[in-house]
């Protein structure tokens, strides 16, 4: 017998995936892992024996649940599902954009005319997020004039602002007291903003910036150097033994070609992102904001208004971020982010795993111990 999970299957911003409310899923992270991992298909290239699309972008799970914390409407859990493994530990942008959505599909937030604006909590992270997202007639709307680099055609818009980004994991800026600093012999910032990153200029492995993520894929011993870097910079950054964890995240920098601000390239970590995610060009906006980083010495932001736009160019078009700052003695405190994204709601249903990953009888179980307990 198969285990039937009640499911949405969405795409928010340029990822996509399973989006569960978590009373449906196991309470232990260890068999929730295993349901995870064998609903997506892990173990195959093409995940071909579940609903993973054999990508990063496209192995991605949120978990959503009323949420307890006084600013926000609803929980955001989100898992990257792996070959092996699940990580638990960082938090997805673009996923993010189908949170609204989904959680007014759930019914976990009641729509209102016009706009309904989502206060998310991300627990991964702590981060507060506010999701505007077009209702009428008590539905969601998708179909709009909204058009997003790495998505054809157009949809609904959904602005995403990202409160009180600074310090994902560790409260700080700067995690490791510095700005800049070298790890085996390269220049590079360790940021925390939104999400941790490693960020260093390609010039400095050889790369112009501008090559393509499967031009980049080829060049293993590209990736042989970094992933050590990425590794020591993690363990810098207070985050412990990174390996096997998507965090922290890697980006390349370049000057832009096409008017924009900066030029990035994003690592997922053992791939190019083929567009950008959400989180990191938050993180890059504010490496770029931030004082003597290496990516002030490859971008100039345009420092006359407020909120300051930053505008990413990457693999697949560009990613604009509207980076609101407060004066502070060393320049900069970064209070509020903005992104806009849109979603769309593809499948409603079921998804089922093997009984021997995970019975019914233990649903059940897990949902009436939740009831008991109030979770």
């Amino acid at each position: 017998m198969q285990t039937g999970i009640p499911c949405l299957f969405m795409r928010g911003g340029t990822s996509r995936g399973p989006y569960f409310r978590a009373a449906d899923l196991p309470a232990d992270r260890a068999t929730l892992a295993r349901v995870l991992l064998r609903a997506l298909g892990s173990g195959h290239p093409l995940q071909i024996d579940g609903v993973g699309g054999g990508a990063s972008v496209t192995s991605k799970v949120a978990m959503l649940s009323s949420s307890a914390h006084p600013q926000a409407d609803v929980d955001y859990f989100f898992a990257q599902v792996g070959d092996t493994a699940v990580d638990f530990g960082p938090t997805c942008g673009n996923i993010l954009a189908g949170v609204g959505p989904a959680a007014i599909e759930m019914g976990l937030v009641a729509p209102r005319e016009g706009v309904t604006i989502v206060r998310i909590h991300s627990v991964n992270t702590g981060a507060l997020v506010s999701a505007s997202v077009r209702t009428a007639a008590g539905a969601v709307v998708y179909d709009g004039e909204a058009r997003i680099d790495g998505v054809p055609g157009t949809a609904a818009p959904i602005l995403l602002e990202f409160m009180d980004v600074i310090g994902s994991q560790g409260g700080m800026l700067f995690p490791t007291g510095r700005s800049r600093e070298e790890i085996d012999g390269i220049e590079v910032s360790c940021v925390d903003v939104a999400v941790p990153m490693m960020i260093a200029r390609a010039a400095d492995f050889g790369f112009s910036g501008y090559e393509s993520p499967a031009e980049l894929d080829a060049n293993r011993a590209f990736y042989a150097r970094m992933e050590p870097m990425r590794r020591e910079a993690g363990r810098r950054m207070g985050l412990g033994d990174v390996a096997g964890r998507v965090i922290p995240r890697v980006a390349l920098l370049a000057p832009p070609r096409t008017g924009g601000t900066v030029t990035s390239r994003y690592f997922v970590p053992q791939n190019c992102h083929p567009s950008h995610a959400v989180t990191g060009a938050i993180c890059v906006g504010a490496c770029v904001l931030a004082p003597d980083t290496v990516a002030a010495t490859v971008a100039e932001p345009d420092r006359a208004v407020n909120p300051v736009p930053i505008r990413i160019e990457h693999p697949s078009g560009q990613i604009d971020v509207a980076m609101t700052c407060a004066a502070h003695d060393d320049g900069f405190v970064l209070t509020r982010a903005g992104v806009l994204r849109t979603a769309r709601l593809l499948m409603a249903g079921e998804l089922f795993v093997p009984g021997a990953v995970w019975t019914r009888s233990q649903a059940a179980g897990a949902q009436s111990q939740r009831e008991e307990t109030g979770a």
